[in-house]
């Protein structure tokens, strides 16, 4: 998360108005609008990595992936956020007729970059772990092969490391697996591990 634009409190029908007419992206909590920053190559890389891998594994399955662009609503946290990555299975629900605001996802992925690394830990996860539905919430590290692997147990989130190119994560929610080999592909990393 970036800057507050402005101290004034909007309510989420004025942010989702003023936010599907604006030429940027922006992230809303609790009345408050936050401008989005721009993201990095390896970023970039990552999360077209996973949507590339997720994408071929849910063919033919009653799932969808979105990427970057696909609003999530925390209804309860009072909050809309823009997920790296998204899935959803069965019937995806969206907060009105515009289907820019997903209501239902069953995973959430966060590449983390150093602007935004403790948010989407801290405060993000907190308002993701609202959303009834959500099963699995997946934090990617930019600079080694690293995914901190989230899963709703009850009232718990249980959390699982897979670390280095030959580790994988499996996403029991949706039927799949992730490579970390595959999901750092063609990306430098600042580590030479595997």
């Amino acid at each position: 998360m970036s800057t507050v634009l402005k101290q004034t409190y909007y309510s989420a029908e004025e942010y989702l108005a003023l936010e599907r007419s604006a030429s940027y992206k922006s992230e809303f909590y609790d009345g408050q609008i936050y401008a989005m920053t721009g993201a990095s190559r390896e970023h970039n890389l990552i999360t077209v990595n996973i949507a590339r891998e997720l994408s071929t594994q849910l063919k033919q399955r009653p799932c969808e992936a979105y990427v970057n662009d696909m609003r999530v609503k925390a209804a309860q946290a009072r909050s809309y956020h823009y997920p790296d990555v998204a899935v959803v299975c069965g019937a995806p629900q969206f907060e009105d007729g515009q289907f820019d605001t997903l209501l239902n996802p069953t995973v959430l992925i966060e590449v983390l970059s150093p602007s935004t690394e403790a948010y989407d830990r801290g405060g993000k996860f907190m308002h993701y772990r609202k959303i009834p539905g959500l099963c699995e919430y997946l934090l990617v590290a930019q600079d080694q092969p690293s995914i901190e692997h989230y899963v709703r147990q009850g009232d718990a989130w249980l959390l699982t490391e897979a670390v280095g190119l030959e580790a994988a994560v499996p996403l029991d929610s949706i039927g799949c697996v992730l490579s970390l080999r595959e999901v750092y592909d063609k990306v430098p990393l600042s580590t030479d591990s595997d």
